[in-house]
This record gives structure tokens, sequence and C-alpha cells, in this order.
């Protein structure tokens, strides 16, 4: 097992130092004992299943759960409690595909913007009358 200081794991789950320190505030990572003594005496050290579980809690933030989420999903993860996990789950798919057709209606009424705006000459631009009003 490769243990790493703070600045080693921020880097290996490709966040800063000040996340790591976030994260260890919310509890979402533990914070490990300073070593005493020796070489590496009075640093922290942490491990690979410390950057394991950062990287999850970037994918689960990429996935667009919230923090508080997050918290949960690891409680969950350490009682089994499986249809929980799969509720929360369904609660941010139905939250993306709501994301998503008002993406995708956005998308469609800029599409005809531009469309009015390449069809005409004069006058103001559709695409900024749009945004004005």
């Amino acid at each position: 097992m490769k243990s790493m200081t703070i600045a080693g794991l921020a880097k290996a789950g490709g966040v800063g130092v000040e996340t790591v320190r976030y994260y260890q505030r919310r509890g979402l990572l533990g914070t490990p004992d300073r070593g005493g003594g020796g070489i590496n005496g009075g640093v922290r050290r942490y491990t690979d299943a410390d950057a394991r579980r950062l990287r999850f809690i970037r994918s689960a933030q990429a996935a667009g759960f919230t923090l508080d989420e997050i918290a949960e999903l690891l409680a969950l993860d350490a009682t089994g409690d499986r249809p929980r996990a799969r509720a929360l789950a369904e609660e941010r798919i139905a939250a993306l595909d709501a994301k998503i057709a008002e993406l995708e209606a956005a998308r469609a009424s800029l599409k005809r913007l531009a469309g009015e705006c390449a069809a005409g000459t004069s006058g103001p631009c559709p695409i900024i009358a749009a945004f004005e009003g």
C-alpha cells in the first residue's frame, strides 16, 4: 500500500489541497493522525483507499450528486442499503432527465433564432433581440 501526503492525495484525485481539507471538514474523507518521529514525523499520510474515496466523491459530483447525497451514499455503502442507494440514483436520473429536456428546449430555441438571424439581412438581430427582452 502506497502512502502519500495531502498534496499527493490531492494530485491523485485531481483536486487542490483545500478541496481535500474541505471534504475532511464535511466528513467525506477521513483525517489520518500525524505520524510521530522519524523521517515523516508530523506529516499525515494517506493511502490508496483515501485516493479511491476521493475519486468516488469527484465522480459522484460529476454525476450531479450533492455533497450531502454523496455522504449518504458513503454511509449506505457501509450498511449495504442498496434500495436507498438505488432510490438516490433514480432521483438523480430524474433530475438529469429534466435538465436534459431544459437544455434541449434551449438548444431548439437558439437554433431557431440562428436560422432567423441567417435569413434576415436588415433590422435587429433576432438573437440579440430575444435576449434583450
